[in-house]
């Protein structure tokens, strides 16, 4: 492909970790990684556009920002419409939709600002525009200047294409992953997931030890657009050597239909050699033979399973056997209340930011190693 000027690519974060995917944005090799409210801004063509669906574990879609401009009043939001390159990155012949957002603008009607740039698109390239189409680009018109990106994810990027079980409350895959870097785990260490549900926890450890993109089995968005070049995202998709080393990870859970559930998950992830799940209460729980690692925990929390009262014992039985037997290990624990966390006696000595987890507002907690 001919090199084409670079744009801004924004990787859209889950709220309260964009510092998080920022360090990942910047170790994955993007260039000049900006953090902002709701994501992080990058520098680069359509191969990064790829790359960044391909292999960031964190962000939530990636979305390219193909043109921007003034607009005060509908009239000219129609005529600087019809003057964006559309056929530039649109096929004619791949349906589109239009999503439009107004902020502190004079332009204030969302849903007409869409449809005054739906009919610019289908005006003057040709191509049909319709609601359910998975081609979607996104117009923001903030302060009078019209920003408009084309969405190149398609599904959210959690859905990596491996759980098709899961249970109550699902941890996002996306989450998981963030939540993991900001423990500090980069592959190299077992990780236990005591109440390991559909064992989203344990799968992201053992992929990123695999050295596996989370990509690597979906399909996206991009691949509908004029400036998809189909050799070149096959050669990028191409597994690379496996990384092959000795460390396990572990799922734990009282209840059997997960513990099978996430068996199944861990096999269509294809690191069922690595992540083992077992059926077991937080009062059998002891640490696996070897070096420690990681203890990553997402309990039931009030205002998502029950009542926040007839947990506490719950967390305190969790503390309990952490505190016992997993001497050297270092724990992080998400829950949506301080309480909860500090009923678990475990010694936190860093609580993140507000995180948004399925509607409501967690922190992760974490310990150093236990002693």
């Amino acid at each position: 492909m001919n090199a084409e000027p670079d744009f801004e690519i924004y990787l859209v974060a889950p709220p309260g970790l964009e510092t998080a995917l920022s360090q990942e944005a910047a170790e994955k090799g993007f260039r000049d990684p900006t953090v902002g409210k709701g994501g992080v801004t990058v520098k680069g063509g359509w191969p990064e556009v790829w790359r960044a669906n391909l292999e960031l574990r964190g962000a939530s879609r990636v979305l390219a920002r193909m043109a921007a401009f003034r607009a005060v009043h509908l009239a000219k939001l129609d005529k600087k419409a019809r003057q964006v390159p559309w056929a530039d990155f649109l096929r004619p012949d791949v349906p589109v939709r239009v999503e439009a957002a107004c902020k502190s603008s004079r332009i204030y009607h969302a849903g007409a600002a869409a449809q005054r740039i739906s009919k610019a698109i289908a005006e003057e390239l040709g191509a049909p525009v319709t609601k359910d189409a998975e081609v979607c680009l996104k117009a923001r018109i903030h302060n009078d200047l019209c920003t408009i990106s084309i969405d190149t994810s398609g599904e959210g990027l959690h859905k990596r294409g491996h759980k098709q079980a899961v249970n109550k409350a699902p941890m996002r895959e996306t989450l998981a992953a963030l939540f993991l870097k900001q423990c500090g785990f980069n592959g190299t260490e077992p990780v236990v997931d005591p109440m390991c549900g559909a064992g989203t926890f344990v799968i992201e450890a053992a992929e990123i030890a695999a050295g596996l993109k989370p990509g690597r089995s979906r399909q996206f968005a991009f691949e509908q657009l004029a400036t998809f070049d189909a050799s070149a995202w096959q050669e990028m998709r191409e597994p690379k050597v496996e990384k092959v080393g000795d460390v396990q990870f572990y799922g734990f859970d009282r209840d059997a239909g997960a513990v099978r559930m996430a068996g199944e998950n861990a096999a269509r992830a294809g690191v069922d050699g690595l992540a083992h799940f077992s059926q077991q209460a937080i009062s059998h729980l002891s640490a696996p033979k070897g070096e420690p690692g990681l203890v990553i925990v997402n309990p039931p929390y009030g205002g998502r399973i029950g009542s926040q009262k007839k947990l506490y014992p719950l967390y305190q039985a969790l503390g309990k056997t952490l505190g016992e037997r997993f001497q050297g290990w270092r724990v992080g624990l998400i829950t949506n209340s301080d309480s909860l966390a500090k009923a678990t006696g475990l010694p936190f000595t860093d609580t993140s930011d507000s995180i948004s987890h399925g509607g409501l507002s967690v922190k992760l907690y974490r310990t150093k190693p236990l002693s």
